[in-house]
């Protein structure tokens, strides 16, 4: 058993010579009976006179046995009951009325004991028993055996895995009779389960009541957000503790962020008259290769490098899932399908919004604007391939995405479900791997400045004058990549000017500090000199060394040096006034604090947009509908901005006239923008832009 185990891949790996393994090396004997009524009879036969037992193999073997007696009983019973299955005849209380000679004692009596077998000897027997192998379904157990994988909680090491994992060792070892298998067998992976925990951080139970029924979460949040929260929440072998709370947040973090994206791809795609259909005859499974068939569709190479990403990261994610899912890995792999969806939404969409706003159509006809139809064609491929990826995760949002997607639009020229579609692997020719690691720079740099922002409390609306941003050595091979995409980080971050700074003490300053969990075990009774040796060391110079050698030396106050790694540190990076900083470990992004009369300005003029965005969605107009807008404001400096950007707010807002005073057969609402009051009046007109 100990050589059968070594070759089972278990999850977490430490149970195969943690729990399992130790408990195999000290195995005892299984105590294999059980008085019980219900069970599998035990069949021994004991001697009435001498107490001497034997073991009968078979009901056939039984019935050859001398002087048999008693199988008149279930005769009797199917006889009143013809509706009796067959099988029973071996099953108490029938057996139990069939005794014969006895082989030990001239004379006596053999009868079955009580006893029935442990049911965790039915449970081991399963491999084998589901077909009625060796009696029956050969062909069956040859294609089925061993399972590609089990899965179970953690107390079944001493019960389920260890049945199954017994009785193969013992059914198919040297002496057994049977042709001996190859290790591993009965399972070659198992994926061992931590406990459901109830709200109260006990175990589930039924006789606690600390459980919740499925149905309530069912109704309230869907199976899918139940399912998202087991998969995607924590390793499989982690304890769960139940919590509504983390369901309810699940929904907008995945959930949401991806029906959001398909809502916004379909009522663009309306608006432009973008089908697929139109363009492709006989699509298939509709995977790039189908999609490259159809009309007006370019291939990545002639499209806008964000295409080009989008494709990459799908293909990478495609690719990754596959080799994660194929090791059972679920938890990382739905981790990456996480972020595949938030860099569509997030990044993807976000960016691409001029694109499909932009004059022209989408259909195919004389007014169709190219960039736009590559826009659409690249967020439908996304979509299809998300949802096929994500089909084990969410099966019914998928589902509704394939067939919204898919099925409409093409019908039986399609896989009628998103779950009778391949699983996606990810297209090699697609993978641009500098452009991933690239983009993901840019990404991490909107995302460290907006960081920067909110911990100062300045407004995403409110322009800033400059980003600076300090690459770390590991990134700075890309400084002159990320320098031509000045104007993209400039827009993320609503700043004016960018610049990659050479001279990061303009900005930051930076000091060390032991990391006491780690150079504690390490350094011991030196500790205290280490950290009054970092307090007074040149902050600059060691993160230098230890980025060049990739340690540093420090000299300790009694004599001798202590050597430390980049995890024997803790790293403070401080922003100098005026400004404001955050980190990662691709670079530090500092923004420009100190704010001017026309910034100001600005930003008025965005939050004022932002209100006006805010009254058209909550009076339901339609994305295209134009209006009339007015404002009325007493603030000298509010009017004045809105005055200077009259042009930028119409266009933002779909007005057709922008004026100050009041307009008749107007919705209007007051507002609040930065401490000023705002009068809004909006006047439906109609039509397309």
């Amino acid at each position: 058993m100990l050589a059968n185990n070594a070759h089972i891949h278990w999850l977490p790996e430490h149970i195969k010579d943690g729990r399992f393994g130790n408990f195999l090396e000290t195995n005892v004997d299984w105590a294999l009976s059980r008085e019980r009524y219900w069970g599998t009879p035990l069949p021994i036969w004991k001697c009435e006179s001498t107490g001497r037992m034997e073991a009968v193999p078979s009901y056939a073997a039984l019935l050859a046995k001398p002087g048999v007696t008693g199988t008149e009983v279930f005769a009797q019973a199917k006889a009143v009951r013809p509706e009796l299955a067959d099988d029973l005849a071996v099953h108490k209380p029938y057996i139990d009325a069939v005794t014969y000679d006895s082989p030990f004692a001239p004379g006596g009596r053999m009868r079955r004991v009580p006893e029935v077998i442990d049911c965790w000897f039915d449970s081991g027997a399963m491999p084998f028993a589901q077909w009625g192998w060796p009696h029956a379904g050969q062909e069956e157990f040859a294609r089925q055996f061993p399972a590609d994988f089990i899965s179970e909680a953690i107390d079944q090491t001493r019960g389920w895995f260890y049945s199954q994992l017994a009785i193969s060792t013992l059914l198919f070892g040297d002496e057994s009779g049977q042709a001996a298998r190859p290790y591993p067998h009965p399972f070659k992976t198992c994926i061992v389960l931590g406990h459901m925990l109830g709200e109260d951080g006990q175990k589930m139970s039924k006789s606690k009541r600390n459980y919740r029924e499925p149905a309530e979460i069912f109704d309230k949040y869907g199976a899918d957000a139940l399912r998202w929260f087991f998969l995607a929440g924590q390793p499989p072998w982690t304890a769960i503790r139940y919590s509504e709370r983390a369901i309810r947040e699940s929904v907008p973090e995945f959930l949401l962020r991806l029906w959001n994206v398909y809502s916004f791809f379909v009522i663009y795609a309306r608006i432009d008259g973008f089908d697929p259909a139109a363009f492709l005859d006989a699509p298939g499974t509709l995977d790039h290769a189908d999609l490259a068939r159809a009309r007006g569709w370019r291939p990545a190479a002639a499209r806008s490098e964000l295409d080009r990403w989008m494709l990459s990261e799908l293909a990478a994610t495609a690719a990754e899932m596959t080799e994660r899912m194929d090791a059972y890995d679920h938890f990382t792999a739905a981790g990456r399908l996480a972020a595949l969806v938030e860099g569509v939404s997030n990044w993807f969409v976000r960016r691409s919004r001029d694109r499909f706003w932009a004059a022209g159509t989408a259909d195919g006809g004389p007014d169709t604007n190219t960039d736009k139809l590559d826009a659409y064609w690249t967020l439908y491929e996304t979509l299809l391939t998300i949802a096929r990826l994500a089909a084990p995760f969410v099966p019914f949002i998928t589902e509704e995405l394939w067939r919204n997607l898919a099925v409409v639009p093409f019908g039986t020229k399609v896989p009628e479900s998103v779950h009778l579609t391949d699983y996606p692997v990810g297209a090699a020719r697609l993978l641009d791997a500098d452009l991933v690691r690239r983009m993901a720079l840019v990404r991490d740099v909107a995302s460290l400045g907006r960081a920067a922002r909110a911990a100062e409390k300045l407004k995403v609306r409110q322009p800033l004058s400059k980003v600076e941003v300090v690459l770390a050595a590991a990134t700075a091979e890309d400084s002159a990549w990320l320098a031509a995409h000045a104007d993209l980080v400039c827009d993320e971050l609503n700043v004016k000017a960018f610049e990659i700074c050479r001279e990061p003490d303009r900005y930051i300053t930076r000091s060390v500090q032991p990391d006491l969990k780690k150079l504690g075990p390490k350094l011991g009774k030196d500790l205290p000199q280490a950290r009054d040796a970092l307090a007074k060391a040149d902050a600059a110079a060691l993160l230098a060394a230890l980025a060049r050698d990739g340690k540093a030396t420090v000299p300790l106050a009694g004599g001798g040096t202590a050597v430390l790694e980049p995890d024997d540190l803790l790293v403070r990076t401080t922003a100098k006034p005026g400004w404001a900083a955050a980190e990662s470990p691709r670079a530090v992004v500092v923004v420009a604090k100190e704010l001017t009369p026309d910034l100001v300005a600005e930003g008025l003029v965005n939050e004022a947009v932002h209100a006006v965005q805010a009254l058209r969605k909550k009076l339901d107009l339609e994305f295209t509908e134009r209006i009339d807008l007015a404002f009325v404001t007493d603030s000298a400096d509010l009017r004045a901005a809105l005055e200077r950007h009259g042009d930028a707010v119409a266009g933002a807002t779909l007005a057709a006239t922008v004026a100050f005073g009041t307009l008749d057969d107007a919705d209007t609402e007051a507002v609040d923008v930065d401490g000023h009051a705002l009068s809004i009046s909006i006047r439906r007109r109609g039509g397309r832009p």
